[in-house]
């Protein structure tokens, strides 16, 4: 009998491949949404049965997750979501702003019509989410925008530490994603796409460098205003974080 397409080895391991990262797209985007929380366990058989695949692809795609910084395993107990403390997600913000300030100064310096287009539209978009109030659709472009942002400054590696963490940094930076603070952050992105247009990268840089820090000061306001509110309701004195 001859053998069929899908039983050659390679062609096997080709779809077993292409299935994982379809399967890891998806984990992904559960857990950018919110849909699965910081701290959940995440289990191979029930995320199998749910998206309708065998159990290796959810296992392969717990591995490429790992690797993205958005879950760890612990041994014997199994794979989780990533939970990141304050502390760390304010170091991770400081980061970003000083690679965003790199990033801003190397995009003015050369931009063609077509890119600045492209990030017009983006900020377009985004403006629209948020006279609809519609987070998910802001989180969405907004993404979209600073990935952009990186692949067109060209640099291969600091795209792929960049993104590593920005899903470090998911959990919070869905929760700062108010009506007023959606419209702040169109307001920077307004800033940061007019400074590359007009070529000037220092101040496109220190735009997209206070763009994070404004960020990473709108996460710690929020994260003091929780644990206050936590404290309150639990008749506990408050006490401030320091940054």
């Amino acid at each position: 009998m001859a053998k069929t397409l899908s039983s050659h080895p390679a062609i096997a391991q080709l779809q077993r491949n292409s299935l994982a990262n379809l399967v890891q797209v998806e984990i992904e985007r559960m857990i950018l949404d919110g849909e699965l929380d910081s701290g959940a366990k995440l289990t191979e058989s029930t995320l199998a049965d749910q998206l309708g695949v065998s159990r290796g692809p959810v296992r392969e795609a717990f591995r490429m997750l790992e690797e993205a910084g958005l879950v760890y395993t612990e041994k014997n107990r199994g794979v989780f979501v990533r939970h990141v403390p304050i502390e760390e997600a304010l170091e991770i913000f400081e980061l970003r702003a000083v690679m965003d300030l790199y990033v801003g100064r190397k995009l003015a310096a050369g931009l063609s019509t077509s890119a600045i287009r492209e990030l017009r539209q983006l900020a377009d978009a985004m403006e629209q989410a948020v006279k609809a109030d519609n987070a998910r659709d802001y989180h969405r472009f907004n993404l979209k925008f600073h990935d952009r942002l990186l692949e067109l400054a060209g640099n291969a590696k600091l795209t792929a530490t960049y993104r590593k963490l920005v899903n470090e940094l998911s959990l919070f930076r869905r929760q700062n994603l108010t009506n007023e603070s959606m419209t702040a952050y169109s307001r920077e992105h307004r800033q940061i796409v007019k400074a590359i247009a007009a070529g000037d990268p220092e101040a496109a840089g220190q735009a997209m460098y206070q763009h994070v820090m404004n960020s990473r000061e709108r996460t710690l306001r929020n994260y003091e205003q929780k644990q206050a509110a936590e404290r309150a309701s639990a008749g506990k004195p408050v006490a401030a974080v320091e940054a």
